[in-house]
């Protein structure tokens, strides 16, 4: 006498509907790879570097009508007392030193008016 087969629906077919197969063709598992796999290994923390402490500003005011320099490749506190010998924002250009462009870049009027107000403290 002949083995018996269980038929069941396979319905994993696309679009064309489902279809008879024997039960034993559903259920086989794919065989496991023979290669190990690989598994890769704990990152180690990295270390954090401390930030580094800003460069201090370097200043340049240069007088508008006369075109001279005032004062050159000065700090903060320096610049501010050179300010405070001025009569108005006007009267002179003050420039900062952007070290990642290695360029004087002229202060907008903003940040003059600031440094204006602070000069009769320095």
């Amino acid at each position: 006498m002949a083995e018996r087969r269980v038929w069941v629906l396979d319905t994993e077919t696309k679009g064309t509907g489902a279809q008879m197969v024997p039960l034993d063709r559903t259920q086989r598992k794919p065989e496991p790879s023979r290669e190990p796999f690989f598994v890769p290994p704990k990152r180690r923390p990295r270390e954090e570097k401390p930030p580094e402490p800003p460069a201090r500003r370097r200043f340049r005011i240069v007088d508008v009508m006369t075109r001279e320099r005032l004062a050159d490749d000065v700090d903060a506190r320096t610049a501010l007392g050179v300010l405070a010998g001025l009569r108005s924002t006007v009267d002179a250009n003050v420039y900062v030193w952007e070290p990642g462009t290695e360029r004087w870049r002229m202060l907008t009027l903003a940040e003059q008016r600031v440094m204006w107000e602070r000069r009769a403290a320095a």
